[in-house]
């Protein structure tokens, strides 16, 4: 399955859930990202399959290990993004809009540098 900008979306959503509420269901995300109950369905039965999460009989959801891997990759991108772009002194809203629209497209390297960047700043 190849990880898109959509499906890094629903993982980074699912590990954000967790850390806030502890357990994640579907409607959690549908509310989280503003999609519809049923692309959350059909977007967890892919990730099911692919390994990327379990789901228990009451619809709990859990990240397996690779989707951990890539949400939380995702995630500190988020964060580290969002925290520089705060810094040069953007509000925190427009931060975080855009922090999600670059996320996606920054390659390793690029990535690393911000960050040592933004830490040392």
């Amino acid at each position: 399955m190849n990880i898109y900008e959509s499906a890094e979306d629903y993982l980074e959503a699912i590990l954000m859930i967790q850390d806030r509420k502890g357990v994640v269901h579907s409607i959690d995300i549908a509310e989280e990202l503003n999609f519809s109950k049923a692309s959350v369905s059909i977007a967890m039965k892919k990730f099911r399959e692919n390994g990327y999460i379990s789901m228990e009989k009451n619809g709990e959801i859990t990240l397996l290990a690779p989707g951990r891997e890539i949400a939380e990759r995702i995630y500190e991108r988020h964060r580290i993004l969002t925290s520089l772009f705060e810094k040069l002194g953007v509000s925190k809203e427009i931060a975080a809009k855009d922090a999600c629209k670059v996320e996606h497209d920054l390659s390793p390297e690029t990535f690393d540098a911000l960050k040592k960047y933004e830490q040392s700043i």
